[in-house]
């Protein structure tokens, strides 16, 4: 007998728990303006995420999900991001989004039913939020498909939960990648809990990165609390699907320090001592701690940033506000060219009852 393959997964961090940096960081966590440049963009991420939580708690926002704790993951993908790189998310990435020109009263108006915020900003080839678990990985791929078919130097960008690598899509999507040596990347943000199923019960593999092995794709395990390893992780592996490396499957270990979603409470399944030593290893303190080691970063600026960006968040919430409703004819003005009879007399009875309580 012998041994036919051997495989590993790498694990990638710089910047630990307390602040320390490594001392084989990458170059560019030399450059202060590159990690303030971060920061900032976490820290605004999380105003904006603390404002819309409050509306959604004051009815002026439907179901909301939060990205707290994910803030790392997500920026650092957008900033590695290309604009002619096309990002599938699914339904929390705002901080790729917003890095990649998404304004955030789009967010809020697609969590207050409003369709007309999905046709947002940004990259005109993006996709809209994806709600059913995993299919935008199947998007993702289909898109680096048509990029190797046309020979464009571009790749396609995808991020599932742990909870949405057990899915056939996630698995369809790798092994295609695979398969047609395709540019994709394929983010895994490992929170930890798949709405109330924790990770130790969601699959039996060591890691979520290996599953793309089956694949024949590299896969490497990053802190997903450290946003210099996840900046240099997805330059790295983006760079390498777009010169004809092959496609990468990422997982960014973090913690989802807030519910899933506005309509879950997640204290009735997680213990509150696992939450407290999540708060201890989360992404903004350890960067900040860099920072004021560094001299560029102290309380009086986080005061005055954190006034500038509620400010900047109120201007955002307000035109959300303000936006005018749209009639409640519009489900059914956009599907067809001609609508089908049964969804004629629907509209029919929409507009009767319409009349009826506003005549």
């Amino acid at each position: 007998m012998h041994t036919v393959a051997r495989f590993h997964i790498d694990y990638v961090r710089y910047l630990d728990e307390d602040g320390q940096l490594a001392a084989d960081a990458p170059a560019f966590a030399a450059d202060n303006a590159v990690l303030l440049d971060l920061y900032r963009r976490m820290n605004f991420l999380r105003c904006f995420d603390s404002k819309a939580v409050a509306l959604q708690r004051t009815g002026k926002l439907g179901t909301y999900a939060s990205c707290l704790g994910h803030e790392a993951a997500h920026v650092a993908i957008g900033l590695a991001m290309r604009q002619e790189d096309v990002f599938c998310p699914m339904y929390r990435e705002y901080g790729t989004q917003f890095v990649r020109g998404v304004k955030p009263r789009e967010v809020l108006m697609y969590w207050g039913g409003d369709e007309r915020g999905n046709d947002f900003s940004g990259p005109r080839h993006d996709l809209p939020w994806c709600v059913p678990i995993a299919t935008q990985c199947l998007h993702a791929a289909g898109a680096a498909l048509a990029f190797k078919l046309r020979h464009e130097p571009r790749v396609a960008v995808s991020v599932v939960g742990d909870g949405g690598t057990s899915k056939t899509d996630f698995y369809a999507a790798v092994n295609s990648a695979g398969a047609f040596r395709l540019p994709y990347v394929g983010v895994i943000v490992n929170n930890q809990w798949a709405i109330s199923v924790p990770r130790s019960a969601q699959t039996g593999a060591e890691t979520l990165a290996q599953k793309g092995i089956a694949g024949g794709l590299h896969c490497i395990q990053v802190d997903g609390n450290d946003p210099i390893a996840m900046l240099a992780v997805m330059r790295d592996t983006i760079e390498r699907a777009r010169t004809g490396g092959g496609g990468t499957v990422v997982e960014a270990v973090t913690y989802r320090l807030s519910d899933h979603t506005t309509a879950d409470d997640a204290r009735r399944y997680r213990p509150e001592e696992e939450v407290k030593q999540a708060w201890a290893r989360e992404p903004l303190k350890r960067l900040r701690a860099l920072l004021e080691a560094r001299g560029i970063w102290d309380q009086a600026r986080e005061d005055a940033f954190k006034l500038e960006a509620n400010a900047e968040v109120d201007v955002e919430v307000n035109a959300y506000l303000e936006t005018r409703t749209q009639p409640v004819t519009s489900m059914f003005d956009f599907m067809f060219a001609e609508l089908p009879h049964d969804l004629r007399e629907q509209r029919e009875e929409v507009v009767r009852w319409e009349a009826g309580h506003h005549g």
